[in-house]
Order: C-alpha cells, then sequence, then structure tokens
C-alpha cells in the first residue's frame, strides 16, 4: 500500500464587472491509500473500480486526442483507423492533416462574417 496525495483549489471567479462571484479556496492537499500495484489496487477496491476508474480516465484522453484531429481537419474514419487499436498509456501517433478537410471544418466553425471573408480570400486566390 502507498500514499496517494491529492491537491485541489477553487479559483476566484469575477463576473463581467469585475465583482468576485467565488472566492478563491485553498490550496487543499489530502492523502489516501492505495495500492502500490494494480493488482494491489484491485485488491483494495475490487476488479470493477479499479476498470472503472482507468475506464473514465482512458475516455477523458481519448476525447482530449480526437479533439485535437477534429480542430486539424480530420475525418472520423481517420481518426477511427488512428485511433481504434490505441493502447492505454501509450501515446497515439499525431494525426495527419488533409489541409482541404481543416479548411472546411474551420469554415464549419467560423462565424457567417468569418466565412464571407474566406469565400473571398478564395476567389481572390483562384483569380491569381
Amino acid at each position: 500500500m502507498e500514499k496517494l496525495t491529492c491537491v485541489a483549489n477553487v479559483p476566484e471567479k469575477k463576473d463581467a464587472s469585475g465583482k468576485v462571484t467565488q472566492a478563491a479556496v485553498g490550496p487543499y492537499t489530502i492523502s489516501v491509500n492505495t495500492g502500490a500495484t494494480a493488482v494491489e489496487s484491485i485488491q483494495l477496491f475490487g476488479d470493477k473500480a479499479v476498470k472503472s476508474n482507468a475506464d473514465a480516465n482512458w475516455i477523458v484522453t481519448l476525447q482530449s486526442n480526437m479533439r485535437s484531429g477534429m480542430k486539424k481537419g480530420e475525418t472520423q474514419a481517420a481518426m477511427q483507423t488512428r485511433l481504434g487499436d490505441a493502447k492505454m498509456g501509450v501515446a497515439a501517433s499525431g494525426a495527419k492533416v488533409d489541409p482541404v478537410q481543416a479548411y472546411l471544418a474551420m469554415f464549419q466553425s467560423a462565424t457567417p462574417a468569418e466565412q464571407t471573408k474566406m469565400l473571398a480570400d478564395l476567389k481572390a486566390k483562384a483569380a491569381k
């Protein structure tokens, strides 16, 4: 068994006028018992709890990787191919970016005014 140290704080928040709506609290630190290994953690907490927490962390990691790919214009199919056999705890390789898909993704998330400007820029480049 070993101790796991956890630190947390509540940051100060202000509204648009600068008035503090949430005072800062902390940081506070606590220590809890945990397993020194995955096997010991399963003995302490049970297989279901350890699996559930591992999967929850894995989902957060995958979502972060997916968002990164989406921002680069990666398609869902390409993302599935890249991440479908990913291994927990092993860094995934970077997304290969299709510049056309990246531009289309940027266009779709742009405001109407930005889209108008993007179209005008494309027309100007095409005329050259």
